[in-house]
């Protein structure tokens, strides 16, 4: 079982990882040039989608969001100062005593906010609930883009196989209608008959084109979701070579047990139940309003003499202070009060839409069991049908050959063994999208791929 290795800016915003390095290197990623198997195409989505990397810019933001939630809780220090000449003749004196029309002052505070009505202990809380959020969707963005190139990637292989038998498909035909065209030449069969194979051939041929541009059109998406910019020299068919195959890989999965899996990982519901927590502080934030808020400073100054001699700019006096400062606002006309309605009206509202998405997941979950096991019993009921039409295509040339069938039985089963090979890479395609769509609904971490 290979590993996709999923990339650490997944917990680094956790760590404290600066993520910004790790988008160094992917605005221009070099095309893949050799042969690329599932797990390098999610590995290099992780690193070069689009999606991902705007995802990976948002949860640095988000880190900003958490350093501002968190300052109000921490101490503020601030310095000044100022220098001030004013005009002589606007300086009063007192007593014959006039002051120096030169001043300055400096002063350096620490100001700590103590006790703010449960606000400090709220944007504490607030800050983890956003980083937790952060890294939630993060980790969404992340699980939804693997779901993405996955599919992508077995679309590419499904056209490459739509080729592959409608190419035998038209091979088949034209040996039919050169084989009808002797016997006519021979005079054995009718014109007829060429006419018919001639048909059938013409039929057949849209297939195979349909199918050439769904490949083009297939690996175009691929390209794209992996964060490629396509080679300019490059018009038509872009050179991406697939090592996988579709495949039938055993997936066993219990409903009771995926719902239960999925209701409690799923990252969607992480995100709404760290809102749900965002909002309910929210309302203690609100209500601070009521309450009065405590801080003590302290600080040093200097400035010049203004009244001790010598009084001159170069005599300074300083000191020390301390202290501590009480507000409580009696009535703010009526400001709080409504900042609390909206704070509950936002955490009901909050509430209503976790259960509400709970609902949805869990809908999500038996929509893709009922899909994936739809696709189960399809690709089990054409295990033997391609086999079986082929040894039909066998017997109806044997029994033309030998006079005792007729063309129109080589057509059938021709048509038949295209039918068989076509639902059988179909019904592949199905089961391995099924599955993906399944994982991604219960919310594995998706950390291992077949």
């Amino acid at each position: 079982m290979d590993k996709i290795i999923l990339l650490s800016a997944i917990f680094g915003f956790a760590m404290g990882n600066n993520l910004s390095a790790q988008n160094a290197g992917t605005n221009s990623p070099a095309w893949n040039t050799g042969p690329l198997s599932l797990v390098n195409a999610l590995n290099l989505a992780l690193q070069q989608n689009a999606t991902i990397l705007e995802a990976r810019n948002d949860l640095e933001a988000s880190h900003g969001i958490v350093i501002q939630t968190r300052a109000v809780a921490l101490p503020q220090l601030t310095a000044g100062g100022q220098y001030k000449d004013t005009d002589p003749s606007a300086v009063e004196s007192v007593f014959g005593f006039s002051q120096p029309h030169e001043n300055w002052n400096a002063n350096v505070q620490i100001v700590q906010s103590i006790y703010e009505g449960g606000k400090l202990i709220a944007a504490i809380k607030a800050a983890g609930a956003t980083k937790r959020q952060a890294i939630a969707q993060f980790q969404t963005v992340v699980a939804d883009a693997i779901l993405d190139t996955r599919v992508a990637y077995y679309d590419v292989l499904l056209a490459e196989q739509q080729i592959t038998v409608h190419e035998a498909s038209v091979n088949l035909l034209e040996k039919e209608l050169q084989d009808q065209q002797s016997r006519y030449k021979a005079g054995t069969v009718p014109h007829f008959n060429v006419l018919q194979a001639d048909v059938a051939l013409a039929n057949e041929r849209p297939n195979l084109i349909q199918s050439r541009n769904n490949y083009r059109v297939a690996k175009n998406n691929l390209s794209n979701l992996l964060g490629y910019n396509l080679p300019r020299d490059v018009w038509e068919d872009i050179p991406m070579h697939l090592s996988d195959a579709l495949d039938a890989m055993p997936y066993q999965v219990n409903l009771p047990d995926a719902i239960q899996q999925a209701v409690a990982q799923r990252t969607e519901l992480v995100v709404l139940r760290e809102g749900e927590e965002l909002d309910q502080l929210n309302i203690v934030s609100a209500r601070s309003g009521y309450k009065p808020t405590l801080q003590v400073f302290a600080g040093y100054e200097w400035y010049n003499a203004q009244f001790t001699p010598p009084v001159t700019l170069d005599h300074d006096i300083n000191g020390w202070n301390a202290g501590a400062q009480v507000q409580w606002n009696l009535f703010d006309g009526m400001l709080t009060r409504g900042k609390v309605v909206q704070a509950n009206a936002l955490y009901a509202k909050s509430q209503t839409t976790l259960a509400d998405e709970s609902r949805q997941i869990e809908l999500e979950v038996r929509t893709a069991y009922s899909d994936f096991i739809d696709a189960k019993e399809i690709l089990d009921s054409q295990q033997a049908v391609q086999d079986e039409a082929e040894e039909a295509l066998r017997e109806a040339h044997a029994r033309t050959g030998a006079g005792t069938g007729t063309q129109l039985d080589e057509l059938n089963a021709e048509t038949a063994l295209t039918q068989a090979r076509t639902t059988d890479i179909q019904a592949l395609h199905d089961y391995d999208v099924a599955r993906a769509r399944l994982e991604r609904a219960i919310g594995e971490n998706m950390t291992n791929v077949q």
